[in-house]
């Protein structure tokens, strides 16, 4: 009988070792359900408001913040099993979505770090500028970054690490979502020349709606690559 990855389609490279295996395999699981705690958050969260106009508050809003802190570095380690696992042919994508990866990772870290641990602060000193710098609402600094990570680089990592899953089915349904999401991402983008966060929404369901996907799919797709070895 041929190996598992014979059988399933999928390739299996001598770079993807058991050390990779693991790291991919816990860090695309722990991706997902990082990403359900978000969502479940987020929603309680918008349940809590007596008005759509108002913001989330706590405990829901620091709890969001300290989710998306925990995400960052397990879509990294993801990017770098995905490095590992790309063929010879494919690791100049992989080396720009892992690159891609790192760069969200730090924007959106930094961003909801300094949210999360100073901006009320700031805030409550009564400086005037404090909204334009550190608040949700558009515009803003930690608005604008916030995009730029998830809605280009996000986007650029799975539009580049799309191209290195070309196998079997599943495979091949880790790059057409892949494509999707990422595309999903950049087209949020177009919500800020025209200064309309409901357009720019667009890109959420890129970057959580298809990643709810994504992840566990490449938890399966890492932990059966190692099989056949």
């Amino acid at each position: 009988m041929p190996p598992q990855h014979e059988r399933t389609g999928m390739m299996v490279h001598d770079r993807f070792t058991r050390q990779h295996r693991l790291l991919g395999t816990s860090a695309a699981w722990a991706a997902f359900l990082l990403l359900i705690a978000y969502a479940v958050t987020l929603a309680l969260g918008l349940l809590s408001l007596g008005s759509p106009e108002e913001p989330i508050g706590d405990p829901y809003f620091s709890l969001m913040e300290v989710l998306i802190i925990m995400m960052a570095p397990s879509m990294v380690a993801v990017m770098v099993a995905v490095h590992a696992y790309a063929s010879p042919g494919a690791r100049a994508y992989s080396g720009m979505a892992c690159a891609c990866m790192l760069l969200l990772a730090g924007i959106t870290s930094g961003v909801h770090f300094v949210i999360l641990t100073v901006s009320r602060q700031i805030g409550a000193a009564g400086f005037p500028w404090a909204p334009l710098l550190f608040s949700f609402e558009w515009p803003s600094v930690a608005y604008a970054l916030d995009i730029l990570a998830w809605d280009v680089f996000f986007a650029l990592s799975m539009l580049f690490a799309a191209p290195v899953f070309r196998g079997g089915r599943l495979e091949t349904a880790v790059r057409y979502l892949m494509i999707a999401g990422g595309a999903l991402s950049l087209a949020g983008l177009i919500g800020v020349p025209l200064a309309d966060m409901g357009i720019r929404n667009i890109g959420i369901l890129g970057y959580v709606g298809f990643s709810l996907a994504v992840f566990p799919l490449l938890g399966v797709l890492f932990r059966r690559a190692g099989e056949g070895k």
